[in-house]
């Protein structure tokens, strides 16, 4: 099996330095031919025009585009993200604050989407040629057309407004302090036996998970009824049919680890996607994750954050879909046999 895995994770390392490389290129010069001097924003008000024009050099924006792009490569290479114009504080320090609090809600958004979609999947592909059928599929259609942020929204307005029973900003109670030590609050929170904290933590993240985690499942049971309906007309379902095989081990114990190999495939660019949507979510839920970062940095036209978060979701999305290749080669034996 490791002769098999270890060439794609090694052919995957080199697309995605290929792909990285194009985003960066992409990034630096749609940021660049913006109408915004990040030297003259990075100064005081009271700087004068030689002052800016000083910094301007400084920075080496008077050097060609071209040259820009390649100085800030050797700084990104080197561990450099810059510094941010309207936090005055290291990039990759706001990153590594912001990151670990948008991998946890994205993480646990998919797992929400993953039981709502494998257990709806199984729901609608049981119910087919009854009554129930055209029902469940319509319910199916309407969660496929009711984006994540309405979701949020519903779910401020229900539990958080009209019933009170869950908090709908932030990460903690204000009373509450984050943990010192890892900025994975929960598995920090855990592991330390903080477990007031931990729980706070985890009431504060229900209804974003929800909002999105409900948002993306209506695919992922579609695709899996589809191909359990495709399974179900192999061989070796008729056989054990005939040997006597009661209908729910033939599902659970045969078709469904075969239909669920095409349904891990689109979770993987569910969650690549569900990682993306986070963005708005945590600025509904004022949840202080990358996508608030990003939000704030666009609103005040802060450049060097922009481009690293933008690499940072890339980076993310490449090691999901990295990740995803190799557990389906793990779990495929015809793929490993080629």
């Amino acid at each position: 099996m490791l002769t098999t895995i270890v060439p794609l994770i090694g052919r995957r390392l080199i697309a995605s330095i290929f792909i990285l490389l194009v985003v960066s290129v992409l990034l630096f010069l749609v940021l660049h031919v913006l109408p915004v001097d990040p030297a003259a924003m990075s100064m005081p008000p009271t700087a004068t025009i030689a002052e800016i024009e000083a910094h301007r050099r400084e920075m080496g924006m008077d050097q060609p585009l071209w040259d820009q792009y390649a100085i800030w490569l050797v700084k990104l290479l080197h561990g450099d993200l810059g510094t941010s114009i309207h936090f005055k504080r290291s990039v990759w320090g706001l990153i590594a604050d912001a990151l670990p609090a948008t991998i946890e809600l994205a993480f646990l958004s998919m797992l929400i989407a993953t039981v709502f979609g494998i257990g709806g999947g199984l729901l609608l592909f049981a119910s087919r040629g009854s009554y129930a059928e055209p029902a469940i599929d319509l319910v199916t259609i309407v969660l496929l057309s009711i984006p994540e942020f309405l979701w949020a929204l519903f779910f401020i307005l229900i539990f958080g407004v009209a019933l009170n029973v869950l908090p709908f900003t932030g990460r903690l109670d204000a009373d509450l302090r984050l943990p010192e030590g890892s900025n994975f609050l929960l598995l920090n929170a855990l592991f330390s036996g903080q477990f007031a904290i931990f729980w706070n933590a985890l009431k504060h993240m229900v209804l974003p998970c929800f909002a999105l985690g409900i948002a993306f499942s209506p695919a992922i049971m579609r695709v899996l009824r589809s191909s359990l309906i495709d399974v179900y007309q192999d061989d070796y379902i008729h056989l054990a049919r005939l040997r006597g095989v009661t209908e729910t081990r033939i599902l659970l114990g045969h078709a469904l680890k075969n239909a669920i190999l095409p349904t891990l495939s689109l979770m993987g660019v569910q969650f690549g996607f569900l990682f993306g949507g986070t963005l708005l979510v945590e600025v509904i839920f004022s949840y202080p994750g990358l996508g608030s970062v990003m939000v704030d940095a666009v609103r005040n036209a802060d450049l060097p954050i922009i481009q690293a978060v933008g690499l940072a979701y890339c980076v993310v999305v490449l090691v999901i879909n990295t990740v995803v290749d190799t557990l389906y080669l793990v779990l495929n034996p015809k793929l490993r046999a080629q």
